[in-house]
């Protein structure tokens, strides 16, 4: 997107009611508003202004939202390095994962109402009583984070995101929350289609102290999830979350349960 453009859009959101609302609740004063605009512009929405392809895509969030997933891996990586100063590397990938899973970011972006702020086209606007969905959610406070860290820096970001690192990064929570999917998947499938999920190692490659372990998880005569993980609990816990949201995903389209 161009300067010009860029400015223009800057102008108009200075009157935006939904940027004054986002810049309340995520508390940060940006020198640059029509970064956050961006932010907070889905892709559906800028299709529907007549843009397309690249331009669209310049305009969009998406661009935002991968420089956001890589400042939310190193701020939470570091976060969880100096909260639990003994533990391996294995369990700090597993708590990483269970802490910001799309769920949690989901349930933080309306908390901070980001669902009131976005920029969506039709097709993605909730019915009257319907939530946004978690995916655009999650995406929207990613792009929110690559926000706040290109305009304002990585402090900047560092002390918005730990408010939220800090409430959920209790060490028994994280760990309830890294068996459950096991847990969760097995209640799941057992109640509803009566089988107990398998899972069998796929690879075990590198050094001994750098080892990653691939994990399949199947369900009756269908694979349902591969994760990947430094250890096999942890491959095991991915590949159960993947194969969890599937199940979900599936019944929430209507779907009888059966694969």
């Amino acid at each position: 997107m161009s300067a010009t453009a860029d400015a223009t859009m800057a102008k108009a959101g200075e009157l935006d009611e939904r940027l004054a609302l986002a810049t309340q609740r995520l508390g940060v004063q940006f020198r640059d508003v029509a970064l956050l605009r961006r932010a907070l512009t889905h892709l559906s929405y800028v299709n529907e202004q007549g843009l397309s392809g690249e331009a669209a895509v310049a305009a969009s969030n998406e661009r935002l939202e991968f420089v956001g997933d890589a400042v939310l891996g190193l701020l939470a990586a570091e976060f969880l390095y100096q909260r639990f100063p003994r533990a391996p590397e294995g369990d700090l990938t597993a708590y990483r994962t269970a802490l910001v899973r799309t769920q949690t970011l989901a349930r933080w972006a309306r908390e901070l109402e980001l669902d009131q702020c976005l920029y969506l086209g039709h097709g993605e606007r909730p019915r009257p009583g319907q939530p946004v969905r978690d995916r655009i959610l999650a995406g929207a406070f990613e792009a929110v984070l690559a926000a706040i860290y290109l305009d304002r820096g990585i402090r900047t970001a560092r002390r918005f995101l730990a408010r939220f690192l800090k409430r959920e990064a209790d060490e028994g929570s994280l760990v309830r929350r890294i068996g459950n999917y096991k847990g969760r998947l097995q209640e799941w499938t057992q109640e509803r289609l009566h089988v107990t999920p398998v899972y069998a190692t796929l690879e075990e490659v590198g050094p001994a102290h750098q080892r990653m372990f691939t994990v399949a998880v199947q369900v009756g005569e269908v694979v349902l999830g591969i994760g990947q993980g430094p250890s096999k609990r942890a491959a095991e816990q991915e590949a159960a979350r993947q194969a969890l949201e599937r199940l979900q995903a599936e019944e929430a389209r209507g779907r009888d349960g059966t694969l």
